[in-house]
């Protein structure tokens, strides 16, 4: 088997629209929780374009002292992503206990590798996995992280394996999407529009998942509504700028000068005079 096979022999197994999507993963840096003692299992394995070599984690579970693990791809980038493919390790005669072994894991997509602040991409359960899996996850992110745990009292669905036998093993993960940048479509050939936050968008249809300060609406073309600025335009103007004008759209400033009496980086720091202060 060439290296390259199992990675093209993944896609074809895919939808038609995977066909025309790049490979992120491939030889990209990955990392793991823990490690099964020895020097042919790091996680480097699960992203090599060889089934023959697989990542594997120590043991957790019931009787280990390890209850969780993760392991996780380094893009190098922010990308579009449209799928996730995942190649577990079987043994023959021993598929159902693999598929027991894997059962419950989460995948998730993040910007910085924290899972804390990821996006939720799958989430197994209760009927046990296929060792040659694929789900869609339309999203944008630099960092791929595979999750599972067995935790003490906890009660697993029926076929989850719990006890200390539980390896993670996976033998190659491809992660489908487009590798230029602030590209979608399924040649990856159409631009996503100027305002979206990080140059991503929605990989089959170019939404934007996110605006840049100042913009909003499905593909950030519209200016947030006067009084309001930054991030999702949820940040009001302060105000006192000259002449009432409203504050700058995308930073909150007043883009002439402060009305009179106030003064600040926005224009926050002022006296207003009245009959009941004279």
């Amino acid at each position: 088997m060439t290296m390259n096979y199992f990675r093209g022999f993944l896609l074809f197994l895919c939808i038609v629209f995977t066909l025309t999507y790049d490979d992120l993963s491939y030889n990209k840096d990955a990392y793991q929780s823990h490690t099964y003692p020895g020097t042919v299992y790091g996680a480097e394995n699960a992203v090599d374009g060889n089934t023959a070599t697989c990542m594997r984690t120590d043991f957790i579970g019931f009787n280990s002292p390890d209850k969780r693990m993760w392991w996780k791809v380094d893009l190098g980038g922010e990308y579009n992503i449209y799928s996730v493919n995942i190649l577990f390790k079987n043994y023959d005669g021993y598929e159902l206990r693999q598929r027991g072994r894997f059962a419950g894991f989460s995948l998730y997509i993040s910007n910085d590798g924290d899972i804390e602040s990821s996006f939720l991409c799958y989430k197994d359960g209760p009927e046990l996995p296929l060792l040659n899996f694929s789900t869609t996850c339309i999203t944008s992110g630099r960092y791929v992280i595979f999750y599972n745990e067995r935790l003490d009292g906890v009660s697993y669905p029926p076929g989850y394996e719990v006890s200390g036998s539980v390896l993670m093993e996976l033998c190659e993960v491809v992660i489908n999407g487009c590798k230029m940048p602030q590209v979608y479509g399924t040649n990856c050939d159409m631009v996503c529009p100027n305002n979206c936050r990080y140059n991503t968008c929605n990989i089959q249809n170019g939404d934007c998942f996110e605006c840049k300060p100042g913009w909003t609406g499905t593909v950030c073309d519209m200016v947030c509504d006067g009084g309001w600025y930054g991030i999702n335009c949820t940040q009001r103007c302060i105000g006192h700028c000259l002449n009432n004008v409203v504050c700058n759209h995308v930073t909150g400033l007043c883009d002439g000068s402060c009305a009179a009496g106030w003064k600040g980086y926005q224009c926050e720091r002022g006296k207003i005079f009245n009959k009941q202060n004279k």
